[in-house]
């Protein structure tokens, strides 16, 4: 077995098992039971989709999209900061102490 054989195979299981990762959290998105969790599955989704872009990139040899993991990987923080901001006003709003 060749390096680039091993690398094509590793990439496409990478990328199946990365995929069914995405669907799972976008269903977990969809029916969370609680902001927390929608915020939880957010945050997974950003770090499964920077790894897919990592595989992506590996497989294709094309290492510009390392930078748009690193851009998403960002967007991701801010979005995560945010949400957790809302939360935290939101739990201040209905009276709760914390």
């Amino acid at each position: 077995m060749t390096a680039e054989l091993f690398i094509d195979w590793a990439t496409l299981i990478a990328l199946v098992l990365l995929g069914l990762a995405l669907v799972a959290s976008m269903v977990r998105i969809v029916i969370g039971p609680s902001l927390s969790d929608r915020v939880l599955a957010l945050d997974l989704l950003t770090v499964v989709a920077m790894g897919f872009i990592g595989a992506i990139a590996v497989r294709t040899g094309l290492w510009l999209y390392l930078d748009i993991a690193i851009a998403l990987a960002l967007l991701g923080f801010l979005a995560t900061v945010a949400l957790a901001r809302y939360v935290l006003l939101r739990g201040h709003a209905d009276g709760e102490v914390g």
